[in-house]
C-alpha cells in the first residue's frame, strides 16, 4: 500500500490504483493500520463488507471532488463577480464528504505499555464511523486550504492517476513516487535512446 500522497484523504484515494487496494477486509484493515488511523495495538478485527463498501463510497467522492476543485493559479481568474454553481454531482459528493466529516473522530487515549512507555491507543472501540469521520474531516481540509490545493499534483507517470501534494523543494516533483513511476519513466527514457541510437 501507497502511503507518501501528503494527506490522509489521498492516502485512500491511491487505494484504486493501479489495481483495487480494498478488496476486502483484510485490505481495509492494513489500510486502517498503516494510514495511522487505528494504532498498531488497536485489536482490529475483520471489518466486514459493509466498512469495505463505505470506504470505497468515500474514496469515490474524494477523488471526484479532488479532480473537479478548481485550483488556485491553476487556470485565468474570472471575470464573473460571483463562482457558478457547481454541478449537482459535485453537490453531492461534498455532501455526503460533509456528513461523513460532521461524525465524532475516533477517541485516542495514552496508555502504557508493557515497558512502561506512553502509546497511543483506540478508546472505546473501533467504530466505522469515526475512523470515515476522520478521513472525511482532512478531506475537508484539503478542499478548503489554498495553500494546499495550489501543491495538489496529478503523477506524470504512464497509466498512474494518483494525485499527491508537492511539498519538494521548488515543487518539482513530477511522480507519486520516484522508486516506481520515476523509475519506470527513466527506465523507458532509456530504451528510447537505446532505439534511436541503433546497432552499433
Amino acid at each position: 500500500m501507497w502511503f507518501d500522497s501528503g494527506r490522509l484523504c489521498l492516502d485512500l484515494v491511491a487505494t484504486c490504483a493501479p489495481h483495487e487496494g480494498l478488496a476486502d477486509g483484510d485490505d481495509l484493515r492494513l489500510w486502517l493500520v498503516g494510514a495511522g488511523l487505528v494504532p498498531d495495538r488497536t485489536p482490529l478485527a475483520r471489518p466486514g463488507p459493509d466498512w469495505v463498501a463505505a470506504f470505497r463510497d468515500l474514496r469515490g467522492d474524494v477523488e471526484f471532488l479532488v479532480r473537479a476543485e478548481p485550483r488556485p493559479g491553476a487556470g485565468p481568474p474570472t471575470a464573473r463577480p460571483q463562482a457558478p454553481a457547481p454541478p449537482p454531482a459535485t453537490a453531492h459528493a461534498l455532501a455526503r464528504v460533509n456528513a461523513l466529516a460532521a461524525g465524532p473522530p475516533p477517541g485516542l487515549c495514552a496508555v502504557r505499555d508493557q515497558e512502561g512507555h506512553l502509546v497511543r491507543e483506540l478508546c472505546g472501540g473501533v467504530g466505522c464511523g469515526a475512523l470515515l469521520a476522520a478521513v472525511a474531516r482532512d478531506a475537508v481540509e484539503l478542499l478548503t486550504d489554498p495553500g494546499d490545493l495550489a501543491l495538489l499534483r496529478a503523477c506524470e507517470g504512464d497509466g498512474c492517476t494518483r494525485v499527491y501534494l508537492d511539498t519538494s523543494r521548488g515543487h518539482r516533483r513530477r511522480w507519486c513516487s520516484s522508486e516506481l513511476c520515476g523509475n519506470r519513466e527513466r527506465v523507458a527514457r532509456h530504451r528510447r535512446r537505446v532505439l534511436a541510437a541503433g546497432p552499433r
